[in-house]
């Protein structure tokens, strides 16, 4: 009989803890679960996370389940067996400068792509090796299932630093793609085997087989695509900003017909239309603090009033599904097919072999084990992986070297940016908004 496991959630305030909470209780027969251990640097939110998963556990029958919120790294990691990571260092209101401080220069405000991107990968680097460190040495056995982003960048820096570490990194991004595509078109996502390459946050599909149908349907999606824009799915229903980002596929799709592109490739091929429909005031950062965030708190107040009735509000959806089946094709050696993000190592057999990209891998008992594409990219396609990798590349060793020139460089390579000139002065003053977070850069 399977252990009972200990899960340690870093970054514990967040709001997308109540989503993995639930998928972890909706899978116990799979995922045994003795002890839930809540660890954030942020006392309030940690606290407030705790009440509500407390009246989870609670409301659904799972009092034997123990429960503590932590700030101490020692009482949070020792003896866990499983630790899911989604810290942000800097919470909202750096993403918020990451953003306006892009937009103020009419580039891309968005929080894992283009500069701001960059600027919370050099933030998350120093959080997310604090705590991979930690695992190190206070449950060294453990397996960190990563959600913290920018994913490329962080997964580089990690490798870097601790290469044996028993680290999976992975994004929901292609799940949720999936769904809506599904959803829209009439499809049964649990039917398909997709196949899929980039990096992350920056990929295609290269087909999607339907078991059911016996065939490849990416054709057909790929026409629907073109003549029947997308609406959001249950899990993003209302929200402006991914609706305009799921019409957005389709524009990328009537000009490149050939793949199913990820949607956070309009940030890369049309920045200009992004920033043109961009509400440089009010960010998305704003929406996340007056949503999100402002439910959360709503729901721990709710409780600390003695209310029972109406208390939980948030959107389960396919984040905490996705970690949750990671961790059971890990602890029952389930063998099942994720999209992760990995070192290529032949992966894509014509690109460099360093750099870190996302494709199908089996995850088991042992680990990871990526699938080859085994045939070489199209130019377009790798042309504008390669510039995105050596610039993720220079911002790590900005990052280990604590060197400007390579930030400078980084930030005039990423592919969002016109030129070194408006370069410079975004990351002098993402330098002097990041005082706190960032190494020194000479």
């Amino acid at each position: 009989m399977t252990k009972k496991q200990i899960i340690t959630i870093a970054g514990g305030g967040s709001t997308y803890t109540p989503g993995i909470i639930q998928a972890v209780l909706n899978n116990a027969d799979r995922l045994p679960i003795a002890e839930i251990r809540l660890y954030d640097i942020d006392k309030k939110r940690n606290d407030d996370m705790y009440l509500i998963i407390d009246f989870m556990l609670k409301k659904d029958g799972y009092d034997q389940v123990k429960l503590s919120s932590t700030e101490d790294p020692k009482t949070a990691f020792t003896g866990c067996d499983f630790i899911f990571s989604q810290i942000r260092v800097g919470g909202m209101k750096m993403r918020e400068q990451d953003e306006k401080i892009a937009l103020k220069y009419d580039l891309v405000g968005q929080e894992t792509c283009g500069l701001g991107g960059f600027a919370y990968g050099m933030r998350s680097m120093s959080g997310l090796l604090e705590i991979v460190g930690y695992v190190q040495e206070f449950a060294p056995d453990a397996w960190i299932l990563n959600y913290t982003n920018p994913e490329s960048i962080v997964s580089e820096a990690v490798r870097r630093t601790y290469p044996t570490a028993k680290m999976i990194n992975a994004c929901d991004m292609t799940i949720s793609i999936e769904e809506t595509i599904a959803v829209n078109y009439g499809y049964d996502r649990k039917n398909w085997i997709p196949s899929y390459y980039g990096l992350n946050h920056f990929g295609w599909y290269t087909s999607i087989y339907d078991k059911s149908l016996g065939r490849d349907v990416m054709p057909e999606i790929i026409e629907k695509l073109t003549t029947q824009e997308m609406a959001v799915a249950d899990f993003n229903e209302g929200d402006k900003t991914w609706q305009e980002a799921f019409s957005m596929m389709s524009v990328i799709t009537r000009n490149f017909p050939t793949h199913i592109p990820n949607n956070y490739l309009e940030y890369y091929l049309y920045p200009d239309m992004v920033v043109e429909h961009a509400d440089k005031n009010y960010t998305r950062a704003n929406m996340v603090m007056d949503g999100r965030e402002k439910n959360t708190r709503e729901m721990a107040q709710k409780i600390r009033d003695g209310l029972t009735e109406d208390v939980l509000n948030f959107n389960f959806g396919e984040h905490g599904q996705y970690i949750v089946d990671m961790a059971t094709s890990l602890l029952n050696d389930e063998r099942r097919r994720f999209m992760l993000i990995v070192p290529n190592q032949g992966a894509i057999p014509n690109l460099r072999a360093d750099a870190v990209v996302e494709v199908p891998a089996y995850v088991g008992a042992t680990g990871v084990e990526p699938i080859s594409l085994r045939q070489p990219i199209n130019d377009f396609h790798k042309g504008l992986m390669e510039a995105q990798v050596a610039a993720e590349k220079l911002l790590v060793d900005a990052y280990f070297e604590g060197s400007y020139q390579k930030a400078l460089q980084a930030f005039t390579l990423n592919q969002t940016v016109p030129n070194a000139r408006v370069a410079k002065l975004v990351l002098d003053e993402m330098i002097e908004a990041n005082k706190e977070y960032w190494p020194t850069l000479a």
